[in-house]
C-alpha cells in the first residue's frame, strides 16, 4: 500500500466519523403545502386577530387619524355600522381606546359611568353582544399632564414630601386603576387590557 492510498483512507475514516447522519429531518415535513400545513403549530387569521377602535364624544365622528391612515377616530353612534363590518370579517374582538372631552390630574373620566370608554361598550354590547370588548386601561390619554399616574406635585403640601416633585405615585395610582376597570368590567367589558407601567398593575 503506497503513502497516497493509505492517505485517502485515513480521510475517509475521519469523515465518517465527523459527519453524522441527521437525527432530525425537518425538510420531509416542508415537502408541500399541504404537509405544512397540517403540521404547522402557529396559524394566523381572522379570527385570531383584534381590532383596534379609537372612540370620541360627539355625533356623527368619523375624523381619520393623520398618522394612522385608514384609521378613524368614532363617535359612539357611529360604531354600530362598524362593528357589522368587523363581524364580517370573522374578527371576534375589538379594542377600545378612548379620547375623552376633557383631561384632569387623575383622569377622572376614565372610571365615570358615562366616560367615552362605557359609552362605547354599550353601544357595541347591544349592537353585537357576542363581540368581545377588549378595553384599555391606563391614565396618559386621560391626564393633563399625559403621565400614565398621579404625579406628586404641590411643592411641600404634595402627597409625598420623601418622593421629588413631579414623581409618579405608584399605589395612588394603582388605586385609580382599579377603579377604572371595575367601571369598564361594569359597563360590559370582556377583558381589560393594562398598559400601565405602574407596578402592582397586574
Amino acid at each position: 500500500m503506497n503513502f497516497q492510498t493509505q492517505t485517502t483512507k485515513n480521510q475517509k475514516q475521519k469523515i465518517g466519523q465527523t459527519a453524522h447522519f441527521p437525527n432530525i429531518r425537518p425538510r420531509r415535513l416542508r415537502i408541500s403545502p399541504q404537509i405544512r400545513a397540517m403540521v404547522r403549530e402557529t396559524n394566523l387569521a381572522p379570527n385570531n386577530l383584534i381590532y383596534p377602535l379609537f372612540v370620541t364624544h360627539g355625533r356623527g365622528v368619523k375624523t381619520e387619524i393623520s398618522s394612522m391612515p385608514g384609521v378613524y377616530n368614532l363617535s359612539p353612534d357611529m360604531l354600530a355600522e362598524e362593528i357589522h363590518s368587523v363581524a364580517e370579517l370573522r374578527i371576534p374582538a375589538v379594542l377600545l381606546f378612548g379620547i375623552p372631552a376633557e383631561k384632569d390630574p387623575i383622569g377622572l373620566e376614565n372610571f365615570a359611568d358615562n366616560g367615552i370608554i362605557q359609552q362605547a361598550t354599550r353601544v357595541i354590547k347591544e349592537t353585537l353582544p357576542e363581540m368581545v370588548v377588549i378595553t384599555d386601561v391606563c391614565l396618559c390619554e386621560y391626564t393633563d399632564h399625559g403621565h400614565c399616574g398621579i404625579l406628586n406635585v404641590g411643592g411641600q403640601n404634595r402627597p409625598n414630601l420623601h418622593l421629588p416633585e413631579g414623581y409618579v405615585l405608584n399605589d395612588e395610582t394603582l388605586e385609580i386603576l382599579a377603579k377604572v376597570a371595575i367601571s369598564h368590567a361594569k359597563a360590559g367589558a370582556d377583558i381589560v387590557a393594562p398598559s400601565g407601567m405602574i407596578d402592582g398593575m397586574v
